[in-house]
């Protein structure tokens, strides 16, 4: 019997019965980015991109899940996650035999990716392709332009070994000088532009900077003779401990995260890159940073793929246009933007926002219109993250500075927001506006505006809820489901929520929306009981739902429970899966497909029943713990049933993707949708684009 691979064993570890262990299955979700980048549906310029966001969630995933595990190996080695019994060693052992094949894949499709960029007109020269004109051009420009902003030091007694900074690229020469054998450490500095154009022809020929490095790098360390180089980064711990103690009033929280956020480039080195696997120079490293070398990879090439972004930069304008996908904006509806008063509009009807195809100019205009009108009395927001530079922000400003209460809960422990966020929280300050930092120790994650109006002697209510953050810039990138409702009901109960969060009390029943961690799991698992005895008693039960990640076990053996009685379960989860579907006996009645395309599919869906009967919610939780039982997150129900239709549509359309859609398997596999004959193709991000236009 062939013996197996050391990634073939990691899989089969990482799944028990129904169960796959989260690490590996987000590991799978970051297969199928990387899979868009060989995927001839997507225009070229559009594949380079998925590479390099393969790369970037790679880092991520180093930097916050392994470092999480890193953390617990050393605080409780024989704990074991609740699915696959699995150490945290045995954990990273495995992840780190399955990076370590999704090194070489991605260096595979970068190769094949370069190739076809050489075909339309833009060629990634190395350091060895230079011709020996090419070659003198490039040291002229290195020595001149790049060598100033280069920092370097020889190791001795009185030049120690630098400590690496987190996720920047430096290089290591072997160094001979009268006989003496030294080190030389050079930092990159990542201003320097990443690419350089050689001349000007019609076919653009680009030198990344790494290449200019290896080529010339050692001309910085004058009287010496280089006998070797390696390019090397570390990946740090960012898993931050960000508890405290919430009875201490004399000190502001905001202080606490700036040093929390100081301290990150001091944790401990989780992962280090090479380009060169043999140089006696990594062992060099590994011994300075007391790292196991399982935690080394080799990357030939390049340790990240940014400039991918901007390649397109070197085509004509229309040749790169054609090598992108269509450009898009997303719609506003006529009678809404011919609307003279969206405070009025809403107050007659709910009104459905679906992004990126519907645009969030409507819920920007109406902030800059609630920042005028007299009738509003005050504005309450939840913030997680926000856009470099955000018209929310503004409005809001602009709306305490005229007067209204203003209270923004702004989240400062959103993971690499955090410094935006104190500074945003900063500038809303400085406007007027009451600032709250969160409540207890738990994040709070809820997508919710409430506003309160006065009319004479009457009050009103106009509340925004949806799945995704108060963010121009990911609104064009990301699904993500709105509704803007004057419901009074649910106004009141948007009014208690922030009420609740200013005085750190969870124990609360709201009428309408369920909140997390008190009632939003038990108020969705008693919608799956309820689907569960229908089927019971000879009835159908059917459950669709949408969400990022599903990871929740008690949830997921409810799923289990029901799909056993009979329901229908029909799931689309577009990253981590902990449950495996179609299991005989177990999991037979549930299918989970995962879409990746254009946009990011971010909304999170959960519907129960059909007809008369269907309860929907749209939701900022997905179905896992750190959701459901650590964060402050809403599920908000759908009341309007032209809405409903309108968002079940919209999961039909999903769940019939027979282009980008990777269906899951009993095995752990995820497999493209095999059409029958004759069948059309559908897109689903591509026939909601075509019903807008």
């Amino acid at each position: 019997m062939k013996e197996l691979s050391p990634a073939e064993k990691a899989k089969r570890r990482f799944m028990r019965g129904i169960y796959v262990n989260r690490e590996y299955s987000w590991l799978l979700f970051n297969k199928r980015v990387l899979d868009q980048s060989a995927d001839l549906t997507n225009p070229l310029l559009e594949r380079c991109k998925f590479l390099s966001i393969f790369c970037s969630n790679l880092d991520e995933f180093f930097m916050v899940r392994v470092g999480s595990l890193y953390n617990e190996m050393l605080a409780g080695p024989n704990l074991t996650d609740n699915k696959t019994e699995l150490t945290p060693a045995k954990q990273l052992s495995g992840i780190m035999a399955l990076v370590r094949k999704q090194y070489k894949n991605r260096a595979a499709a970068y190769v094949r990716l370069r190739g076809e960029l050489a075909k339309a007109g833009v060629r990634i020269l190395k350091a060895s392709e230079l011709t020996p004109r090419q070659s003198e051009e490039c040291r002229q420009y290195f020595v001149s332009r790049v060598m100033p902003l280069l920092s370097i030091m020889v190791l001795d007694a009185k030049h120690p070994m630098i400590q690496f900074s987190n996720m920047r690229n430096y290089m290591l020469f072997d160094l001979e000088r009268d006989g003496r054998r030294m080190i030389g450490v050079m930092y990159i500095n990542p201003g320097i532009d990443r690419l350089y154009r050689i001349g000007y022809g019609k076919k653009a020929k680009v030198v990344p900077l790494e290449e200019l490095l290896r080529a010339f790098g050692h001309l910085a360390f004058i009287g010496y003779t280089a006998k070797s180089r390696m390019l090397l980064r570390v990946t740090r711990n960012a898993d931050l401990d960000t508890r405290v103690d919430d009875s201490d009033v004399e000190h502001d929280f905001s202080v606490f995260m700036k040093q929390k956020i100081e301290s990150r480039a001091r944790l401990s080195v989780i992962r280090l890159e090479v380009d060169d696997d043999t140089s006696p120079l990594k062992d060099f490293v590994l011994k300075q940073l007391k790292l196991d070398p399982a935690y080394c990879f080799e990357e030939q090439h390049y340790f990240d793929y940014k400039f991918l972004f901007s390649i397109g930069n070197y085509l004509p304008a229309e040749a790169a246009a054609a090598l992108r996908y269509p450009p898009f904006k997303g719609a506003v509806e006529e009678d809404i933007a011919e609307a003279p008063s969206l405070i009025d509009y809403v107050s007659r009807r709910d009104v459905f926002l679906s992004y990126p195809y519907d645009s969030m100019d409507p819920v920007l205009d109406l902030l800059d219109e609630c920042a005028k009108d007299k009738r509003v009395l005050s504005i309450k927001i939840t913030i997680y993250r926000l856009a470099s530079h955000s018209r929310i922000v503004d409005a809001l400003c602009r709306a305490s500075e005229r007067g209204k209460h203003v209270t923004v809960v702004i989240e400062l422990m959103a993971r690499f927001d955090e410094e935006s966020n104190l500074h945003y929280a900063s500038k809303l300050r400085e406007a007027g506006c009451t600032i709250i930092y969160g409540m207890e120790n738990y994040k709070v994650h809820s997508k919710i505006i409430s506003i309160v109006l006065k009319e004479g002697e009457e009050i009103r209510y106009i509340t925004h809820l949806g799945t995704g953050n108060y963010n121009e810039s990911t609104s064009k990138q990301y699904t993500d489901l709105n509704i803007l409702t004057s419901d009074e009901r649910i106004g009141q109960d948007a009014v208690a929520f922030f009420r609740n969060i200013a005085i750190c009390n969870t124990d609360f029943a709201y009428q309408r929306l369920l909140v997390a961690p008190e009632t939003l799991k038990p108020g969705l698992i008693a919608l799956i009981d309820r689907e569960t005895e229908k089927a019971k008693s000879g009835k159908e039960g059917l459950i669709l739902a949408k969400m990022n990640s599903l990871t929740d076990k008690k949830i997921i053996d409810k799923f289990v429970e029901a799909s056993c009685a009979g329901v229908r379960i029909r799931l689309v989860v577009r990253g981590i899966c902990c449950m495996l579907p179609g299991v005989a006996g177990k999991t037979e009645n549930i299918s989970v497909r995962s879409i990746v395309g254009r946009f990011l599919e971010h909304s999170r869906i959960y519907s129960f029943g059909s007809g008369e009967d269907r309860v929907t919610y749209i939701s900022s939780a997905d179905l896992m713990t750190r959701n459901t039982d650590k964060r402050v997150e809403i599920a908000a129900p759908v009341l309007d049933k032209g809405i409903e239709k309108k968002i079940v549509d919209f999961m039909e359309t999903m769940l019939a993707d027979n282009v980008k859609a990777r269906i899951l398997g009993p095995d752990g596999k995820y497999r493209p949708v095999q059409r029958a004959e004759g069948e059309e193709p559908l897109n689903a991000q591509e026939a909601f684009i075509k019903a807008r236009q």
